[in-house]
């Protein structure tokens, strides 16, 4: 952590050193373990406040499990949550403790956050945690874009070594200030705090109403670096950036083309760093930002304490240019699904024998390909390659080239069931401009063959997002196939 009287984290205007964050760290630790037994998980179900920053480091101390939950998720899900990870305790506000039922909590008891902290106050602080490094930590429950959210077991050494890794290839310094505006129940997101505390850097949490406020906050408290996903940045490109940014880092989705030279003019003095990532490992990849603009879609090679293997569907090691799936070797990889071997055994399985990590890797079930420079570049998921027309395709290849024609701002390619096709290809857009799919559709033509071309647009004012501020495939997924089925009645 930082020196002890540099800032670590600013709430509103209030500020707190690194000598204070320990002590509150230990007291909250404390007050935890005085509720709790250990291996105990603790929910917390709140907006970016003292309590949700300070959890993971408080949970960790006491010997217990942090359970974050999305506080953009509603009663349904929480209860699913709470039920999972049979959370013994949930630290939560009025507003949304009311809308729990006593069915939702089980023996899971509700906990305010102003008494908790007001209780907190009155505790000594309990030391560093001695805990062995892979004693779990953390259940970060995935958004459930392929089904209910599974909790992934996240160890101390998960946790803390990627902390150090991304701190160490964005090349955080003590004098950085990251503005923390991704969900802190999501890993991208809460490895925003770690991160800058390794380094000694300060974190100003930020919940926004709209993309616009995010721009003030840089302004406002002098921001230096800025996380984000595709979304996102695809809104905040609609303005004009104050400047003082040293770097942008996106993950939770590719950029394309035009995104990326937005940015790039948007920030010319900031790197961008182009990431992919997936909560079984963290994160795999990233690119160093000198590359970005002559590889604007590349997601570059392994972060430090990764190995990542491009594997062919025979097990073999895939050659430069040819597909295979990426598989995540090394100690950033979690402990499974949380009660869940039969999913545990279908993700989490032995590396390659030609690994030089060994042991348990993840299987992403992502296609990518590997360029003769070395350089990595996403290629789709397994499970949601097109079959068209005896031909397989990328959405993502659909999807860049949509935004290349620079007739839409997001978009999304699925492939749904088509009698002549096998599956046609459908895309759900949000326009720059008048929706015209006749126009986007000659557009693509011009760069893609025929059998990719969408047969089908579907105009959307903005597309929905899950809770970590993804597009909802899964949502739109449904709702296509459901109007594709009522069609064919």
């Amino acid at each position: 952590m930082g020196a002890g009287d540099a800032p670590a984290l600013q709430l509103g205007d209030r500020v707190m050193d690194y000598t204070g964050l320990n002590r509150r760290v230990g007291q909250l630790a404390c007050w935890l373990a005085e509720q709790c037994g250990p291996g105990d998980r603790v929910a917390s179900w709140l907006s970016k406040g003292e309590i949700t920053c300070l959890l993971p480091l408080a949970c960790a101390r006491a010997g217990l499990i942090h359970v974050p939950v999305n506080p953009v998720l509603k009663r349904g899900q929480v209860a699913h949550i709470l039920a999972d990870s049979g959370a013994v305790l949930l630290i939560t506000n009025l507003a949304r403790a009311v809308t729990l039922e006593e069915d939702d909590l089980g023996a899971c008891r509700l906990c305010d956050d102003v008494q908790t902290l007001a209780a907190v106050d009155a505790c000594d602080p309990l030391p560093p945690s001695q805990a062995p490094v892979d004693d779990l930590v953390a259940l970060l429950y995935t958004s459930g874009s392929t089904g209910r959210p599974k909790g992934v077991m996240i160890s101390h050494a998960n946790l803390w070594l990627g902390a150090h890794s991304v701190a160490h290839y964005t090349r955080l310094a003590p004098d950085d200030r990251v503005l923390a505006v991704l969900p802190l129940a999501f890993d991208y997101g809460q490895n925003q705090l770690l991160s800058a505390w390794v380094s000694g850097a300060c974190v100003v949490p930020h919940d926004y109403l709209v993309p616009r406020d995010v721009l003030r906050a840089v302004e406002r408290r002098a921001i230096t670096t800025l996380a984000g996903v595709p979304p996102l940045w695809r809104q905040l490109a609609a303005f004009e950036w104050p400047a003082g940014l040293r770097r942008l880092t996106n993950s939770g989705g590719a950029l394309d083309v035009a995104l990326v030279r937005r940015l790039r003019a948007l920030a010319p003095e900031a790197d961008l760093y182009a990431m992919y990532g997936l909560t079984e490992a963290f994160r795999s990849t990233y690119l160093d930002p000198a590359l970005i603009d002559a590889h604007p879609t590349a997601i570059g090679d392994a972060i430090p304490y990764a190995e990542i293997l491009v594997v062919r569907d025979d097990g073999t090691p895939a050659g430069p240019g040819e597909a295979g799936e990426l598989v995540h070797a090394g100690p950033l990889v979690a402990h499974g699904y949380w009660r869940d071997a039969a999913r545990t055994a279908e993700r989490f399985r032995a590396a390659p024998a030609w690994s030089r990590s060994g042991g348990t890797a993840v299987w992403s079930g992502d296609r990518v390909r590997r360029d003769a420079a070395g350089l990595l570049y996403f290629v789709g998921r397994r499970d949601a390659m097109i079959k068209t027309a005896g031909n397989r395709v990328s959405p993502q290849e659909v999807e860049d080239a949509a935004l290349a024609t620079g007739l839409v701002v997001d978009v999304v390619a699925f492939g749904l069931p088509d009698e002549a096709l096998g599956q046609a290809i459908h895309c759900v857009a949000s326009p720059t401009g008048e929706a015209d799919s006749a126009a986007l559709i000659a557009a693509m033509a011009l760069d893609l063959p025929n059998f990719m071309v969408p047969r089908v647009v579907h105009w959307r004012d903005a597309l929905p997002q899950n809770a970590n501020g993804k597009v909802d495939r899964a949502a739109l997924y449904r709702e296509l196939s459901d109007l594709v089925d009522r069609q064919a009645l």
